[in-house]
């Protein structure tokens, strides 16, 4: 076996001393605990991840636990995290781990790869944690990090450069301390090589940056050019009776899905569709939201009924007006929900 890189050797060493040693998923092997906070820092800082995973955890403690659960209660757990395709592909991996491996996590990163929402880079990082395996990881830090370190031109998702990225990480890999190379690896990436201003002067693999050496930081990885972001509105109406809020469940698919907002579109067709008569309706200050490809405008409407019943339609209930920002809605319907909660005290 070829002599190991200097960049891993001092990376490990670095990852030891001064990496992170101390957040609620590490020193474990247990694979659902790993993977669980893997999926749930994809796209999402470490932060925001912990406060959700401990909640997580605490509701659904292992794999059978999360396999039993019906996904609305899932997705209540989930609400505020965002991207939720990955909470609807937690609950099909964990289904399938029950099924088809009787709750035995497979422990190669090819197999792991082939379950519902776990990627190769995350099927590695899984697979070096729980299982001690050699295997490369390659997520957005990791990325920028090789880019910067060994120069590596071109907008890294393309083919060709992602192949070379690939073909570097996987040479770079440690014939030992697979896991606090991984673990430097993100930590390096997350807390010194980071987008915007890079902390060059505390890096341990700093003396052979070549984008360091070149001043180069700000300048890769190449960034794709910035594409006007569209923008969409959405009617919303809030409807209650003083104590309590109608909710309904979105689609499984789509935006939100899964989750309970207030019923979409024109107050009138709203109330045709819910049988119910609506009293005085009171438009509210617009809210926006950015996601990650457009900006979403919402205009709520709030209108109070009062004792009437509600029409025999799927997917809608009464929600108790005091919990409803905490009954798995989205985040900025939790905050037209907590500003109409606060109106009726």
């Amino acid at each position: 076996m070829a002599a190991p890189h200097p960049f891993s050797t001092q990376l490990i060493a670095w990852q030891k001393v001064a990496g992170r040693h101390d957040l609620p998923w590490q020193k474990t092997r247990d694979p659902y605990r790993i993977w669980l906070s893997e999926i749930m820092l994809q796209q999402t800082q470490v932060a925001t991840v912990i406060p959700y995973y401990l909640r997580f955890l605490a509701s659904f403690p292992d794999v059978g636990a999360l396999a039993a659960a019906p996904i609305e209660a899932v997705i209540a757990h989930w609400a505020g995290l965002g991207y939720y395709a990955r909470a609807r592909n937690l609950h099909r991996c964990a289904g399938q781990i029950v099924a088809v491996y009787g709750k035995k996590w497979p422990e190669s990163e090819e197999l792991l790869a082939e379950l519902p929402g776990i990627g190769r880079s995350t099927a590695a990082a899984i697979a070096a944690f729980a299982f001690g395996r050699r295997a490369a990881i390659l997520d957005g830090n990791v990325k920028r990090v090789l880019c910067r370190h060994f120069g590596v031109a071109g907008l890294p998702g393309t083919a060709a450069v992602h192949r070379q990225l690939w073909t570097l990480a996987e040479s770079l890999l440690p014939a030992h301390g697979i896991e606090a190379y991984t673990q430097g690896l993100m930590d390096l990436g997350a807390t010194l090589c980071t987008r915007s201003r890079p902390r060059c002067a505390d890096c341990p693999v700093a003396a052979g940056c070549l984008a360091k050496r070149d001043s180069r930081q700000g300048e890769l990885p190449e960034r794709r050019p910035k594409a006007a972001v569209p923008r969409r509105r959405a009617s919303f109406v809030l409807i209650s009776d003083g104590r309590r809020l109608l909710l309904e469940r979105r689609p499984p698919l789509g935006l939100w899905g899964g989750l309970l907002v207030p019923p979409e579109g024109e107050p009138a067709a709203v109330a045709a569709r819910c049988g119910l008569a609506l009293g005085e309706a009171q438009a509210l200050p617009p809210l926006e939201h950015a996601f990650t490809h457009f900006r979403l405008t919402l205009e709520p409407v709030l209108c109070r009924v009062d004792g009437q019943t509600l029409a025999a339609e799927p997917g809608l209930e009464w929600v108790d007006l005091a919990t409803a920002a905490e009954a798995g809605v989205p985040a900025p319907i939790g905050k037209l929900i907590r500003q109409v909660a606060s109106a009726a005290d």
